[in-house]
């Protein structure tokens, strides 16, 4: 398996497999499949509404937990400090972990700003290894990293032969921020 290094030393793995768009019902069995063909990074949402197939398939797989990367998202709902504070709970709950590798913010909407506060504070705490954005176009990554203490780790956007995102890509490499499609 290949890696990248975030701007914080954690080690990512570059192939992962994700599970938009998985029901709850097949999910557990997809990503237990998943990581017996060799997988190791999983990501899941709040949105998607199967984190808890994806923690079922965790605890049930047999691979050590350090050999996986797990990555989830903050929905929209549940931005602002408290909300986003309770909700990583939820999450480390529903995916049956002690921490989780990469947490996102889905989207730049509601009060990110808090909800990256609540992330920022997960983050110190060991609950989460590294913290980052999802669908922030340049010009939002750029005003919330002037406001944060952790910059954010990654920005996962939509990106293929037919939207290259080389502006944003070039401005995530200024600020550190790796980009994941």
């Amino acid at each position: 398996m290949e890696y990248v290094t975030l701007n914080n030393g954690v080690k990512m793995p570059i192939l992962g497999y994700g599970v938009y768009q998985v029901t709850p019902e097949e999910c557990e069995r997809c990503v237990l499949d998943a990581i017996e063909v060799g997988y190791r990074s999983i990501d899941t949402a709040q949105a998607y509404n199967n984190e808890e197939g994806v923690g079922s398939a965790i605890s049930k797989c047999g691979v050590p937990r350090d050999e996986l990367f797990i990555t989830t998202k903050v929905w929209i709902t549940n931005a602002g400090y408290d909300k986003a504070k309770a909700s990583i709970e939820e999450l480390l709950k529903k995916l049956q972990t002690a921490y989780i590798d990469l947490l996102l913010i889905h989207q730049p909407f509601n009060d990110y700003y808090g909800t990256y506060r609540a992330m920022e504070e997960a983050c110190k705490a060991g609950k989460v290894k590294a913290i980052g954005i999802s669908n922030f176009p340049p010009d939002r990554l750029i005003d919330l990293s002037s406001f944060v203490d952790i910059k954010p780790a990654v920005n996962q956007v939509e990106m293929h032969v037919f939207q290259q995102q080389k502006q944003a890509h070039e401005i995530m490499k200024k600020y550190g921020t790796q980009i994941e499609s």
